[in-house]
């Protein structure tokens, strides 16, 4: 029998149950039937926020960033970039800390951009400062390993 994950929509934020073989295969939502991966990070409020983190069972790497920030969007296009190689593997998502002050304050945003890595819910690893979206890649790998 082969293992079904549970992945959160990036359009309608609805929880579909994908078999892990299938995540290749470019599945699509059965609630809006939008292709649950676009190889580009979706931007989150709280409820989305919420519903990606805690219901999804592959990993969420958040950017936690600002419109004011300019490393924040210095290193826009190259989060962009590694979205495209780190899915389906992983899901990328922005927190607009402005927007949403309430997630930067829970998770004691400090300085921006912050990448901040979620497995199951939890925050397992966390790296602050724009980085290139190689070392993006390679930061994510490393802490999944």
């Amino acid at each position: 029998m082969t293992e079904k994950l549970h992945i959160v929509c990036p359009h309608c934020h609805t929880t579909n149950r994908v078999a892990q073989a299938d995540l290749a295969n470019a599945p699509d939502c059965g609630q809006c039937h939008q292709p649950l991966f676009t190889a580009h990070p979706v931007a989150l409020d709280e409820a989305a926020f919420e519903r990606h983190v805690q219901r999804s069972h592959i990993p969420v790497l958040v950017d936690f960033w600002a419109p004011w920030c300019a490393p924040c969007r210095q290193m826009a296009p190259a989060f962009e970039q590694a979205a495209a190689q780190l899915e389906p593997r992983v899901r990328l998502a922005k927190v607009d800390t402005e927007a949403v002050q309430s997630l930067g304050a829970r998770y004691n945003i400090r300085s921006i951009p912050t990448l901040a890595l979620f497995v199951n819910g939890r925050e397992v690893a966390r790296q602050a400062g724009a980085m290139g979206a190689a070392n993006i890649v390679r930061w994510v790998q490393g802490q999944l390993r």
